[in-house]
C-alpha cells in the first residue's frame, strides 16, 4: 500500500475505527512499512491485528512488530509434517512457518511484549490426524493460543480431498442428490455493517469475501470514507446481502 493511501485511510478512520487489520488477499510481510504502519495505527489507539502464513517473517521483522505495540498476530499453519502442510500449503516451508513462531516469541519475551501469538489451523482431510497433536503442542510452538479454523474450498460440488472425515467440521454439507453445498447459518450479516475493506489502490470494498473488487463504494482518495461508508452502493449492497443475494455471500462463512 503506498504511503499517500495508507495516510488517508489512517485519517479518515483512526478517529471512529475500533480495529485496523493489516491483510486482504496477500502476505502483509511483503510490505516492508508494516511495522511502521502498525505502530502509527497503534498510537492512534486502534487495535492492530497481523495475520501472515510465515514465510517471510525474520526475528528483524518480528521484533519490529512486537515493538510497534501490534495486539495480535495470527500464525498460519495447517500440518505438523512437510507432507501435510504442503498439502494445502503448496510451495510454503512448515520450517519457515514454525521459524516465525519462534521468532515471535524471542521477540515478546525480549521485549516484555504483549502481542497475542494466535497459531490457526485449518480443519483438513490432511491434518485431521494432527489436530490433537496440535492442542498439546501449540505452546511449545510459540503461540498463546490456538484456533481452529473450517476451510473455503473453490471446488467442492462434487467433493474434495481437503474436506475433513466429519462433516461437522466442513463449509459444506452433502445434498440428497450427493452433490455438495454451502452451509446456510441464517444468521445475517454484521461484517458489512461494521467495517470496510480498504485496497492499496485506495478501493473500498465491502468486506473481505469481494476479492475480484466487484462490489466496490468507490475509492477513497477521491471520496471521504464516512461518505463512502453510507453512499447508495454501500447501502443498495447490504440491503442485498440481507437476503444473501450476491454471489460474494453465497460463498462466505461468518
Amino acid at each position: 500500500m503506498p504511503r499517500e493511501v495508507w495516510e488517508r485511510v489512517l485519517s479518515e478512520t483512526a478517529e471512529y475505527a475500533h480495529t485496523m487489520q493489516f491483510y486482504f488477499q496477500g502476505e502483509p510481510l511483503l510490505n516492508s512499512a508494516l511495522p511502521q504502519m502498525v505502530r502509527e495505527a497503534h498510537e492512534r489507539g486502534l487495535y492492530t491485528i497481523v495475520s501472515t502464513n510465515g514465510q517471510a517473517m525474520t526475528a528483524e521483522t518480528a521484533e519490529a512488530l512486537v515493538a510497534a505495540g501490534l495486539n495480535r498476530i495470527i500464525v498460519s499453519m495447517d500440518g505438523l509434517t512437510e507432507a501435510s502442510y504442503q498439502a494445502y500449503r503448496a510451495g510454503g516451508s512448515l520450517e519457515r512457518c514454525q521459524a516465525a513462531l519462534r521468532h515471535l516469541r524471542s521477540a515478546k519475551e525480549r521485549l516484555h511484549g504483549h502481542t497475542t501469538i494466535e497459531l490457526q489451523v485449518l480443519r483438513l482431510k490432511t491434518n485431521e490426524h494432527e489436530w490433537a497433536a496440535f492442542k498439546r503442542q501449540y505452546k511449545a510452538l510459540g503461540a498463546d493460543r490456538l484456533v481452529f479454523k473450517t476451510a473455503q474450498l473453490y471446488d467442492y460440488e462434487n467433493g474434495n480431498p481437503l474436506m475433513p472425515s466429519d462433516p461437522k467440521y466442513s463449509r459444506y454439507i452433502q445434498g440428497s442428490d450427493g452433490r455438495y453445498r454451502r452451509r446456510r447459518l441464517g444468521k445475517g450479516c454484521l461484517r458489512v455493517w461494521s467495517g470496510v475493506v480498504v485496497t492499496t489502490t485506495g478501493e473500498v470494498l465491502p468486506c473481505c469475501y469481494d476479492k475480484a473488487h466487484t462490489h466496490a463504494y468507490g475509492n477513497i482518495m477521491n471520496t471521504p470514507m464516512h461518505e463512502l461508508f453510507r453512499n447508495a452502493a454501500s447501502m443498495a449492497f447490504r440491503r442485498a446481502a440481507l437476503r444473501e443475494q450476491p454471489h460474494i455471500c453465497q460463498q462466505c462463512w461468518r
